[in-house]
């Protein structure tokens, strides 16, 4: 299983907090860039214009509100491994 497909599987577990480092490894690998940053709120944009804004709470973690918006701005429940590029 490769570092994606845990990352995706840890995200539909629905978990209170997550490390904004995954946060960020998630979302590049899906074609997202960080294009802003502002204190502790980091802006990720795509090439179809898609966007969101992630703050890490203590400069670490990311709350699991923002883990559900990622999970519905991916598709994350319908996504599988023949969908990776």
């Amino acid at each position: 299983m490769s570092k994606l497909e845990k990352l995706i599987e840890q995200f539909l577990k629905d978990p209170p907090e997550v490390r904004f480092d995954d946060v960020q490894y998630l979302l590049e690998s899906f074609g997202f860039e960080e294009k802003r940053s502002k204190g502790s709120h980091h802006s990720f944009r795509n090439s179809v214009g898609l966007k969101i804004t992630v703050p890490k709470k203590g400069g670490k973690m990311v709350k699991g509100v923002y883990v559900q918006q990622i999970i519905k701005l991916l598709n994350l429940e319908n996504w599988n491994n023949e969908n990776a590029d």
